[in-house]
């Protein structure tokens, strides 16, 4: 799985991040596993044709010690489309940017 992984997160940046992810995104079905939707403007040509398939999300997982940005980018509607698979550049860079944010506005310096 292709990822973008921020580790040594200390204790307090675990918390910080776990409360604020719980309250601002969808929980998946397994602890620390949160879906952040893709939003429009970044999605491919063929991810902007299947109607049916969107929205489109990536995954994040939070464990103590790291957190985990998934570079895949899925429909939760389907398990099998040539629409999902691994981000382009500009979903690459909208994930990059939404990740730095995230431990900019929670003042994290992991």
């Amino acid at each position: 799985m292709k990822q973008y992984v921020i580790d040594q997160l200390r204790e307090a940046d675990f918390y910080r991040l776990k409360e604020h992810l719980g309250q601002n995104l969808e929980a998946g079905g397994m602890d620390g596993i949160y879906w952040v939707e893709l939003p429009a403007d970044v999605h491919s040509e063929v991810q902007r044709q299947h109607d049916s398939c969107q929205p489109y999300y990536f995954a994040l997982h939070l464990d103590f010690w790291q957190i985990n940005f998934e570079l895949l980018i899925r429909s939760r509607k389907v398990l099998h489309c040539p629409c999902m698979g691994y981000a382009d550049q500009r979903q690459r860079d909208f994930i990059l940017q939404y990740a730095d944010r995230l431990l900019e506005q929670l003042d994290i310096r992991a």
